[in-house]
């Protein structure tokens, strides 16, 4: 059984918490100072809400600003070029796929397609197979092709 709470905790709510204890802290606090202090522990503690409300409100403007950038355009980073390019899948082994493709529960041809891709880019069997659901052999056979097509040394 699931239980929700009535009032769920929120940075905001946490937020204005804090808030409205420290005022009333700051209330307790002139009330109960000698009379003369009052007048200056008034306006220190005014000083010090106006600072820390300045502060905040210094923080909330550049989180806004940096969050209407990642909105406006801002995309994460993608070579696109490098990963896929008209030659990805030159050299793909379909031969030696084709009776997996075959095989119940197989893989789908765009997940092989994508290990192909990592395989060529250096990545080893077990992080393929990890990361797409692919069996071990398969991704295996796949970077076994990717090195003999690349020429590359195999690292293990």
């Amino acid at each position: 059984m699931t239980r929700t709470a009535l009032f769920p905790r929120t940075g905001r709510g946490t937020a204005l918490c804090g808030v409205l204890l420290l005022i009333t802290a700051e209330g307790l606090a002139v009330a109960l100072a000698p009379h003369p202090l009052r007048l200056f522990l008034s306006g220190t503690l005014i000083g010090a809400s106006t600072a820390g409300l300045l502060l905040a409100l210094l923080l909330a403007t550049s989180r806004r600003r940096a969050g209407a950038a990642a909105a406006a355009g801002a995309r994460p980073f993608r070579d696109d070029a490098q990963w896929f390019s008209a030659r990805s899948l030159d050299g793909f082994p379909m031969e030696q796929v084709r009776p997996l493709l075959l095989a119940p529960g197989a893989p789908g041809l765009s997940r092989l397609y994508t290990a192909w891709v990592f395989a060529t880019h250096g990545h080893d069997p077990q992080w393929i197979a990890r990361h797409l659901d692919l069996p071990v052999r398969t991704a295996r056979l796949l970077v076994t092709a990717a090195r003999r097509h690349t020429g590359a040394a195999p690292t293990r």
